[in-house]
């Protein structure tokens, strides 16, 4: 017999226009902002509390088994598209990373992965102009990246008036092959902006009962810490399971992401740090060395320059992030760096790199002026990206979750 009273009445779901995509190696619900709830359309409690549902978090038992996230910092993330009132700019790209066990969601940086996905759902929903979308050939989307206030520019492809996702382009971290999508970050870091916050391209970290570390702090795509793999007891060709299996090694790393994001000037202290899971992200280089993929590739050294690992969310990434790809790409362009130290040294235009899933090469123009300030004007590597699912997802009103 049921428990339930028939006098009981709740709430139907919302039906909520929306668009399941991978974008690079991340996935994520997007959704146009016009097609959110009025209230979720602007800012505050009521939009969190909407996609946090939508997600299925904050849950217990990580899995996300009631929602569409896929529990995972890859797979938990939200994004709203909005038509640019900006002439210079398509579409508004607003990306939230969603806690998995927290009810949180993270606005203050950017997902690079899924910006791979936004050109083309800026086309398919009618935001960028269609004088733009040449019948054949390449569609440049004019992305305004608005956690950030950056430009990125994504090279879409289109066959026959509409968004070609297939193709033989094949991204380490993904099964599949699709079409490749060129993306370019433009001048990740503002002339006005300081590529390395403390002023130093290599800094000395002290952290109370860890250590005292050689570290490159540095601020294009996403603010970075980066760690030499060995001074961390690591060779650097370390898969997921050697790091996420590892409780101990977890919160050493967050105790070090804590104290770098004090360091950088991110944060005013330990216990404000820890509002911000996003950022700053952490990662540990090694130079070039034979592995073996999580997919059970082998990888040899000649075909990469060096290796990073990067958590992201408090865990080894499975490949990369596509915003530490742009700090990557930065920090091997300005020698010195450990990034660049890692990659031999010198000056370097593009270097490919080894990650737990397979390789990535990243391009980035950088250029240090008279004042012997560095400013870097773009950088580049290529994604795919394609809709896997779109119609509405169903969630309960806020109020009644």
């Amino acid at each position: 017999m049921s428990s339930v009273s028939p006098s009981v009445v709740f709430a139907p779901q919302l039906k909520v226009p929306a668009t399941y995509m991978r974008g690079g190696t991340s996935k994520g619900v997007f959704f146009n902002l016009d097609d959110l709830p009025a209230a979720a359309q602007v800012a505050g409690a009521y939009r969190d509390a909407l996609l946090l549902r939508v997600i299925g978090s904050p849950d217990p038992y990580g899995k996300h088994t009631d929602g569409m996230g896929g529990a995972t910092s890859s797979t938990s993330k939200t994004v709203i598209l909005s038509r640019s009132d900006d002439d210079s700019h398509d579409v508004n790209y607003l990306f939230g990373q969603v806690s998995i066990d927290q009810p949180f969601i993270d606005w203050s940086g950017n997902c690079g992965n899924l910006t791979a996905a936004v050109g083309s759902f800026a086309i398919n929903n009618g935001l960028v102009d269609a004088a733009r979308i040449p019948e054949n050939g390449i569609c440049e989307v004019r992305i305004w990246q608005q956690n950030i206030g950056k430009t990125i520019l994504a090279s879409v492809p289109i066959t026959n008036g509409e968004v070609q996702e297939t193709g033989d382009f094949m991204l380490d971290g993904v099964t599949f092959p699709a079409a490749e999508v060129p993306i370019a970050f433009v001048a990740p870091v503002e002339p006005d902006e300081a590529v390395f916050p403390t002023g130093n391209i290599v800094d000395t970290l002290d952290v109370p009962g860890e250590g005292v570390f050689s570290v490159t702090m540095i601020n294009s795509g996403i603010p970075t810490l980066f760690f030499n793999a060995a001074d961390l007891g690591y060779t650097g060709t370390e898969l997921q399971d050697a790091i996420n299996g590892d409780s101990i090694a977890l919160a050493r790393f967050e105790n070090l992401r804590l104290h770098g994001a004090v360091h950088m000037g991110l944060s005013p202290n330990i216990e404000a740090a820890k509002l911000s899971q996003h950022i700053p992200k952490i990662a540990f280089v090694s130079g070039p060395q034979e592995y073996t993929t999580s997919s059970g590739a082998l990888i040899n050294a000649e075909s990469i320059d060096c290796h990073v690992r990067a958590l992201s969310m408090g865990k080894l990434h499975h490949a990369m992030m596509g915003t530490a790809a742009v700090a990557i790409g930065t920090a091997a362009a300005i020698p010195g760096t450990l990034v660049n130290l890692s990659a031999g040294g010198g000056m370097k235009d593009a270097i490919t790199f080894g990650h737990p899933s397979g390789t990535l090469k990243v391009g980035a123009t950088a250029i240090c002026t008279d004042a012997g300030q560095w400013q870097v004007e773009q950088v580049v590597m290529s994604r795919s990206a394609r809709v896997l699912m779109e119609g509405v997802v169903r969630v309960p009103a806020p109020e009644t979750c």
